[in-house]
């Protein structure tokens, strides 16, 4: 549980730091990217 809100902290966090709609999509890209190395899945930082 608390690993997800950690998540979601940074999450947020880091799509208030987006001002065009362009950085919003590199956050995502790279959230997922950085979720899926977490869990094994061999993604890059």
């Amino acid at each position: 549980m608390r690993t997800v809100r950690i998540a979601t902290l940074l999450a947020v966090l880091a799509l208030a730091g987006c001002n065009t709609v362009a950085g919003v999509g590199e956050d995502i890209s790279g959230a997922s990217r950085m979720v899926q190395g977490g869990i094994g899945g061999g993604g890059g930082y």
